[in-house]
């Protein structure tokens, strides 16, 4: 009806306009499927790029992006019967711990028939099998006599890539490293920027008459969404860096999630994906409250030690550390 033309393919190559031409078109090379198990070798010259291709995005690759660093989530979806569903009616568990993961949360999400249960972790990869074991055996009588349907794993950006628009090339969702840390959601984020993306760069055309340049998009595009949904990354790395550290400080992360309040903030905070909150007062005593419990659960003997990662590659450091 306005004129988009979808195609089954799968993007192979991209040739860049010469010397970054503000004018020259980018040139892609894709199979295209066409409703066919062996796609046909095609090309298409087009004057703006919006890479919307995942955590390993070729668009962010063929325009020099740059790399971030990247969690690893594993989950498996595991079919249980009727009645262990019905405990996950209205409910999703998230589990803390070294055991599940050094530096993230491992989960039991309910999936309409079946659970979600996963882990991850950005500073011990190589031992993610591991850590999904772990949470499988934490949440084991309540998956008690189930069936794994299906297993998954993927990349989770950890930061926003170091370009995210080149010339008239931009990256949106997790091709741009729009993931929240502590909670690693992603979706929302990157239907918003594919959005907010596309109607800026349309405008910027003025019904195709003209072309953006790359400050253009810049000025627009990004620095709209870094407005609107910058101090959300901002906060959720904060509280990933504080409470994903330690057992003391996960046993921390537990106490301060029993506040009524802090239940409402994070609720209205997911629903609106932007940061909440404008107590003043109960934040004060939120964070007094927060530090109280870091300095007690430090100094508890009965918790146990994080275990020690052998991974000089990734973790020679703890997480927050350089």
């Amino acid at each position: 009806e306005f004129g988009a033309k979808p195609i089954n393919g799968l993007v192979t190559n991209i040739d860049l306009p010469e010397n970054n031409s503000p004018t020259a078109p980018y040139t892609l090379h894709y199979s295209n499927y066409n409703g066919e198990k062996v796609g046909k070798p095609e090309t298409l010259e087009c004057d703006i790029v919006i890479g919307a291709d995942g955590a390993n995005s070729r668009v962010a690759k063929a325009i020099d992006a740059g790399e971030y660093n990247y969690a690893i989530a594993f989950q498996e979806r595991i079919k249980i019967d009727d009645e262990k569903m019905e405990f996950y009616k209205d409910l999703a568990e998230m589990y803390v711990g070294d055991d599940v993961s050094p530096d993230f949360y491992g989960w039991v999400f309910p999936k309409y028939d079946h659970v979600g249960v996963g882990t991850g972790t950005v500073i011990n990869r190589p031992a993610i099998k591991k850590y999904q074991d772990a949470i499988r055996k934490r949440c084991e009588k309540k998956i008690e006599g189930g069936k794994i349907i299906k297993i998954e794993a993927h990349p989770i950006p950890e930061h926003y890539r170091p370009r995210r628009v080149i010339n008239r090339a931009a990256l949106v969702g997790d091709a741009a490293g729009y993931v929240t840390k502590c909670s690693g959601e992603g979706i929302y984020f990157a239907a918003k920027s594919g959005r907010m993306a596309a109607e800026s760069i349309a405008e910027l055309t003025k019904g195709g008459s003209v072309l953006p340049t790359q400050q253009e998009i810049e000025d627009t595009y990004l620095r709209d969404y870094d407005i609107a949904y910058g101090p959300t990354y901002t906060v959720l790395d904060i509280l990933q860096q504080v409470f994903y550290r330690s057992n003391p400080a996960r046993e921390s992360f537990v106490e301060m999630c029993e506040s009524e309040y802090v239940q409402r903030v994070t609720f209205d905070s997911y629903l609106y994906k932007k940061v909440q909150g404008n107590d003043p007062v109960s934040d004060i005593k939120l964070l007094a409250g927060t530090v109280s419990n870091l300095i007690k659960n430090n100094l508890r003997p009965d918790l146990p030690k994080d275990q020690p990662i052998y991974n000089p590659v990734e973790s020679l450091a703890r997480l927050g550390s350089k």
